[in-house]
């Protein structure tokens, strides 16, 4: 498939590539929409099998943000970046200063912040390159790292869908299971055990596992072995396309709800989850709580704004599960919906 197949495929939109040969620069942003205002969304860091692949997993993820900023009803569009992370060693601070001056040419149509395999401290290099960047420390007028957040909207997200799938008003003996528990997966775990659910974990490293293990009495699973736990609510919080062909036959769980972006590989799949009578809570409306907070940052952060916003993730959840149900229609065509609605009267 052509690149300008592949722009027409996601709706695009605007792509911009960037090789800096003295750094190892090798970057993607993806600027789908911006009818709400300027892209927003953060810039992931890791390795990649192919140009191709890093090509196409910004193109997703920047089109997940446009209808995550328009479902949450913040003045931005969707944006995200992306780079290739080089192997062997490299210089991290000239790869990022090198980002900076990327994101600067761009005059603002697009900010960034932090995502998969980039850090506070990572923004912090940005920022001595341009102002187009929010997850900068607190220290320096930020909100540092957003995931606390992500993870208390994605928390917000499965109390609703454990209201309206299971009647059930609190969280007390759930049992979840969490593929991942990063940055975002070990918060999200840890304010599920403060609410009494119980946890099944997996994780390509073992010492995130250990840690979930040892501080909050989770069981460890391998990474295979976590779709087929029997729990209440399954929850993706790792890379993209959890739930595929393969991986969606063995869930035996009432709820999918995570914080990974794209969990579904194709939109069918959500048709599938409903046939089986498994609420999809759709992945950028429950785990918008990190963008709700780097929007903040940029208008000017105020704590208790993310957290009143982030907290209504509930509702949102909700409403989409509720029309869902009386349109028999899988929740993300729903939730597309509400947002294609918001964009077209900004249009």
């Amino acid at each position: 498939m052509s690149i300008f197949d592949r722009l027409s495929k996601y709706d695009y939109g605007t792509l911009h590539l960037r090789r800096d040969e003295e750094s190892g620069l090798q970057a993607i942003v993806a600027i789908h929409d911006t009818r709400l205002g300027p892209a927003l969304g953060g810039c992931r860091c890791i390795e990649y099998s192919t140009h191709d692949d890093a090509v196409v997993d910004a193109l997703r993820l920047a089109r997940g943000m446009t209808y995550k900023a328009a479902i949450t009803g913040i003045p931005h569009g969707g944006g995200k970046s992306v780079i290739i992370r080089p192997s062997g060693s490299f210089d991290r601070t000239a790869l990022f200063r090198a980002f900076g001056q990327f994101i600067d040419d761009l005059r603002g149509r697009y900010i960034t912040a932090e995502d998969s395999g980039t850090s506070v401290e990572d923004m912090e290099v940005i920022r001595s390159v341009t102002s187009h960047v929010t997850g900068i420390a607190p220290a320096n007028g930020g909100s540092g790292d957003p995931s606390p957040y992500t993870a208390m909207g994605v928390r917000r997200g499965i109390e609703a869908c454990a209201k309206f799938a299971l009647g059930r008003s609190d969280l007390q003996g759930l049992k979840v299971a969490v593929q991942g528990v990063g940055h975002v997966g070990f918060h999200l775990c840890r304010q599920l055990h403060e609410l009494g659910a119980s946890l099944v974990v997996a994780d390509i490293d073992a010492s995130k596992t250990e840690r979930a293990a040892s501080e909050l009495g989770a069981e460890v699973v391998s990474l295979d072995a976590i779709f087929r736990v029997p729990c209440d609510v399954f929850a993706p919080c790792a890379l993209g396309s959890a739930i595929n062909a393969e991986t969606l036959p063995a869930l035996q769980c009432k709820i999918v709800a995570g914080a990974a972006n794209n969990q579904l590989d194709t939109p069918s799949l959500g048709q599938e989850l409903m046939n089986r009578g498994i609420l999809y809570a759709p992945d950028y409306a429950i785990n918008a709580g990190g963008l709700l907070n780097v929007a903040q940052e940029v208008a000017g952060y105020n704590e208790s704004v993310v957290r009143e916003r982030t907290m209504d993730i509930y509702n949102t959840i909700f409403e989409i599960s509720d029309r869902a149900a009386k349109a028999e229609l899988p929740t993300h065509e729903v939730a597309n919906a509400m947002a294609r609605e918001r964009l077209a009267a900004a249009s």
